[in-house]
This record gives structure tokens, sequence and C-alpha cells, in this order.
């Protein structure tokens, strides 16, 4: 009995590890899917880099939300956009990183987990919505990536951003 059990524990486990850390595995099939097309990213405006790999993990810095046509959402939250305006700006900020990442890697196949998101809203003192903002992103990488997409995050509020960004948002991802 004690052996049976000590089995269904191990494939238990092993189930659930394997969906947690397994994202789907044509994750460019999925964008495709998702109607969502990387680009390459322009270089950096100042003294920094896109992204910084150690380990297993890469760093990326901040981005915006910039658009298909090449502009950024620009705007307060509270002020200029809406909450719902803030999570489709989210949302493009999600697809500028992951074409940043896709210039470091390779293929988005690589990714294990999306483990760690800084976003910063652009947002008036009294707008206290930041998380809801911040769902814009969180929500695509889940429907991206799956469970592999959940991740710890901050939703913090900015009295400005560059450029007058609605967003800004910084990623740490697992890669294999």
């Amino acid at each position: 009995m004690k052996t049976l059990t000590m089995l269904l524990v191990a494939a238990l486990t092993a189930l659930s590890s394997s969906t947690l850390a397994n994202p789907p595995d044509d994750i460019e099939q999925k964008l495709q899917e998702m109607g969502v097309t990387l680009y390459k990213m322009p270089a950096p405006t100042a003294n920094y880099v896109r992204a910084v790999r150690s380990g297993n993990l890469i760093f990326l810095s901040g981005h915006g939300p910039m658009k298909p046509d090449g502009e950024n959402v620009v705007g307060k939250l509270g002020k200029d956009l809406s909450v719902e305006q803030g999570q489709e700006a989210a949302r493009y900020t999600a697809i500028a990183l992951l074409s940043s990442l896709k210039e470091e890697i390779g293929d988005l196949d690589q990714v294990s987990r999306i483990v760690k998101v800084h976003g910063m809203v652009n947002s008036t003192p009294d707008f206290t919505d930041h998380s809801q903002v911040m769902n814009g992103f969180s929500d695509f990488m889940v429907e991206l990536f799956g469970e592999s997409g959940r991740h710890a995050r901050a939703a913090v509020g900015m009295g400005s951003l560059p450029g007058n960004i609605a967003v800004e948002i910084e990623i740490v991802v697992e890669v294999r």
C-alpha cells in the first residue's frame, strides 16, 4: 500500500511539474493563431542593452508599448487613457518584450517560464488600478505560455515615464 501511494504521488508530481514547466511546443505558431506578429526592435537610444543573460535567466530591460505602426501608446492613466487602453498598451509592451526575447534567444520555444514582471504605469496621483492595467500583460502571457506564463509581478504607478509612454515593463524569463 505504501509503495502504491508513493508511486501515485510520484506520478502526480511528474504530471504537475510537466504542465507547469513546459509551455506549448510552438510558441510562434500560437502567436500567429493569436494574430500577433513579432518585429525587429530598434537599437536602444541610450547606454544599455535590451537583454542580459545570466545562466538560464534572461533579464529584459524596460520596454514600452510600441504599436505595429512603430508609434508608442502615450498618455497618463487616470487622465488621458482608460484602464482598457492601458491594458492594450501593456499587451503591446508584451509583444515588444517577446520581440527582443526572440532576438536574444532565437527561438521562443526555449522559454520554460516567465518568472518576474515589473510593470510601471504612467498615472495620475489618484489612479489606483495599476494592477488592472498590468493584467493586459499578464493575461497575454498566460494565453500564450499557459501555466508557464504565470509570474510574480509588481504593478506600480509612476509620475512620468520616458516619452510619456503609458506603461513600461521589464521581465525575467527562464529558458532551457
